[in-house]
């Protein structure tokens, strides 16, 4: 008789593990369908952004490789502002690339042959940025920085053709 109540317990228990496993899986499998319904709508938002058309941060419209030519400006030593308290002169030594659309209507009129004829405009938009940050500034805010000299040299030649600038920095 012991067994009989022993197995009758065992089964009721049993069975009452599959109801609550059963009410389990319904009220999880809601809630997975919400959540994958929210991930689904996020990735499709992502989509959209990455499809649009514009590389991240806000550097423009991204342009193919095959599309693309550079111009190097190298070796510039700027002198940099001073920080507070700082009684040294530092000086950056800094190499800009400017990535530029060959397929852009704007190429044909400023960037085809060579930007060498106007290299001493786009050094001295460069200059007139670097030299208003101290050394602890331009370390700190490189991706700033380099928003900055493409603005100037976008707004140089009033076009976005040049869409990309790299920057290689030595300051000391």
């Amino acid at each position: 008789m012991k067994r009989n109540l022993i197995s009758i317990l065992i089964l009721v228990l049993l069975i009452v593990n599959i109801i609550l496993t059963a009410i389990m899986m319904f009220s999880v499998t809601g809630t997975n369908r919400k959540t994958a319904e929210l991930v689904s709508d996020v990735a499709s938002a992502i989509n959209i952004d990455i499809s649009s058309g514009y590389a991240g941060g806000g550097a423009g419209p991204a342009v193919p490789l095959e599309d693309t030519v550079t111009y190097t400006i190298s070796d510039l030593q700027i002198p940099m502002k001073r920080a507070e308290g700082d009684d040294k002169d530092h000086y950056g030594v800094i190499t800009v690339t400017l990535s530029m659309n060959s397929k852009h209507e704007d190429y044909k009129t400023y960037g085809e042959g060579d930007l060498s004829g106007r290299e001493d405009l786009i050094r001295g938009q460069i200059f007139e940025l670097v030299e208003q940050y101290t050394m602890d500034e331009a370390k700190a805010n490189s991706e700033l920085l380099k928003t900055d000299i493409l603005a100037r040299v976008q707004e140089l030649f009033g076009s976005d053709f040049i869409f990309d600038v790299t920057l290689v920095a030595l300051y000391q």
